[in-house]
């Protein structure tokens, strides 16, 4: 049937001021080119983990914190092991930053600003 979107896993970013005008100038559809220093992008899998880096790693460190809500293919995204990086809720994927453009070509509709904090 037409218009049927293939099944999509939704994923949350923590974010700075200086990603989220990049997503914004994409028109809310692409994550930007990592820097030299990121060789790793790093969306993660629980909203309250999000939060947690947002508003104590991302406010402390650039005057604000951000929390963005995506989907991606779930057929795509499987192939990016689950990385747990502490509790068992810290749930991360770990995409090489030269994967990015891929990655960006399979997110279903527009990357969403859900949480702010400063």
């Amino acid at each position: 049937m037409a218009g049927l979107h293939p099944p999509t896993t939704t994923l949350w970013r923590p974010t700075g001021p200086k990603e989220l005008e990049l997503v914004r100038e994409s028109g809310w559809r692409a994550w930007p080119p990592r820097l030299a220093d990121q060789p790793i992008f790093y969306p993660v899998l629980n909203e309250d983990y999000a939060i947690k880096i947002a508003r104590d790693w991302n406010v402390k460190h650039d005057g604000a914190g951000f929390v963005t809500r995506f989907e991606v293919e779930s057929d795509f995204v499987r192939r990016y092991p689950v990385r747990q990086a502490g509790g068992r809720t810290i749930l991360e994927l770990w995409v090489p930053a030269e994967e990015l453009p891929e990655f960006n070509a399979h997110i279903v509709g527009r990357i969403e600003l859900v949480h702010e904090f400063r």
